[in-house]
C-alpha cells in the first residue's frame, strides 16, 4: 500500500495506470473509518483492477459552528485498516496542497442541493461537489463508490457525473447498520451510552412509515406526522426532518408511492446530527433496517425483570 499526499504525485500515479489499462476504482472518505467504510472497499475490490481510498476532511463542506474542528481523526488507525484491506493507494492530502490561498471555484447542482439536509446543513453540498469534482481529477478513477446513507449526496454526485460529462461511473452502496437498525456513521462516536440506545429509534420510524406505505396509505403528511410522534415518544425531539420524496428529484410528495419514494429522516442526538433512510425504487426496496430479532426478545426479556422486580419491592412494600 502506497500513501501520497501530494495532488501531482497521485495524478502522475493514476496516469500511468490507465496507461497500463488498469481499471481504477476509487472510495472517497473523511476518514476514522468504519464498517460501513470497509464494505464500500470491499465493493470497489471486486471490480477494479486498483483501488484508491482518498481520507480528506474537507473544511468546504462544513458550515460555521458545524464539527469541522471537532470530527473524528485517527490517521494511524485509518492506515492500518486499509493496510489489512489491501489497498492499493490512499491519498491523504492537507488542506493547503488541496486548497490554494486564492481558491475561488466552486461547483454547484441546482435544485437537488438545497432540499432536506440542504436546507439545514447551507453550502454543504455545494462543498461536497467541488471536492468530489477535485478528487475525481487527481485520483482519475473509472468507477467510484459511495455509501446509501448519504442518499442525497449520491443523488447530488450522479447528476453532477452526467451533467459534466465525467467518464466516471458512479457505484452505490447500501448501508451498513449495528444489530439494532442503527446506521454505522463516524459520527456515533459522539454518543454516550444512553444516546446510542436512543438512537436505535431512527431506523424504526423509517420501518414504520415504510409499512404504511406498503399497506396502502397514501397521505404522506399523516405518515411523516405518525413517525415524528414515534420519534418524540422515544426521546427524539430534535428533528430536522422526516421526509418523504422523489428518490430521483428529491420533491416532497404529498401521496406517496409504494413503488417509488425515498424515506428520509435527519435529526440530532447530543452532539451528533444522524441521518438514515430507505430508499423505495421500482418496487425494490433499498437500505432497508434488519434489526436483530434476538437482541429486541432479549431487551423485552430485560423489561419484564425489571416490571417484576418492581411488583416483589411494591409488595414488600404492603407487607411491611
Amino acid at each position: 500500500m502506497e500513501v501520497i499526499r501530494k495532488i501531482k504525485v497521485m495524478q502522475e500515479k493514476a496516469e500511468d495506470l490507465r496507461r497500463r489499462k488498469k481499471k481504477i476504482g476509487f472510495v472517497p472518505t473523511m476518514g476514522y473509518l468504519h464498517e460501513g467504510h470497509l464494505k464500500i472497499i470491499r465493493e470497489a475490490k471486486k471490480i477494479s483492477d486498483v483501488v484508491v481510498v482518498s481520507i480528506f476532511v474537507n473544511p468546504t463542506q462544513f458550515a460555521k459552528g458545524e464539527d469541522y474542528e471537532s470530527y473524528p481523526r485517527d490517521e494511524k488507525r485509518d492506515l492500518e485498516i486499509l493496510r489489512k484491506e489491501r489497498v492499493n493507494f490512499v491519498f491523504m492530502p492537507d488542506v493547503r496542497e488541496m486548497y490554494s490561498e486564492d481558491f475561488k471555484t466552486f461547483v454547484e447542482v441546482s435544485g437537488l442541493q438545497d432540499k432536506l439536509c440542504g436546507e439545514f446543513r447551507p453550502g454543504h453540498f455545494k462543498g461536497v461537489a467541488t471536492v468530489v469534482t477535485k478528487l475525481f481529477n487527481i485520483v482519475k478513477p473509472h468507477v467510484a463508490f459511495f455509501g446509501l446513507k448519504d442518499y442525497q449526496q449520491y443523488v447530488i454526485l450522479n447528476k453532477m457525473v452526467k451533467d459534466l460529462n465525467f467518464d466516471i461511473k458512479i457505484k452505490p452502496v447500501e448501508t451498513v447498520r449495528d444489530k439494532d437498525g442503527v446506521a454505522l456513521s463516524s459520527r456515533n462516536s459522539y454518543l454516550s451510552e444512553e444516546e446510542r440506545k436512543i438512537a436505535g429509534a431512527i431506523p424504526k420510524s423509517l420501518l414504520l412509515a415504510k409499512d404504511l406505505i406498503l399497506q396502502g396509505e397514501e397521505d404522506a403528511e399523516k405518515i411523516k406526522n405518525i413517525a415524528k410522534e414515534f420519534l418524540i415518544s422515544h426521546n427524539i425531539n430534535n428533528i430536522d426532518y422526516f421526509e418523504i420524496a422523489d428518490p430521483d428529484t428529491l420533491e416532497p410528495k404529498r401521496k406517496c408511492d409504494s413503488r417509488n419514494c425515498l424515506i428520509a429522516v435527519a435529526v440530532r442526538i447530543g452532539k451528533a446530527r444522524l441521518i438514515d433512510n430507505i430508499v423505495i425504487k421500482n418496487g425494490k426496496i433499498y437500505n432497508l433496517p434488519k434489526i436483530d430479532g434476538r437482541a429486541e426478545k432479549e431487551k423485552e426479556k430485560e423489561k419484564k425483570k425489571e416490571k417484576e422486580k418492581e411488583k416483589e419491592k411494591e409488595k414488600g412494600k404492603e407487607v411491611n
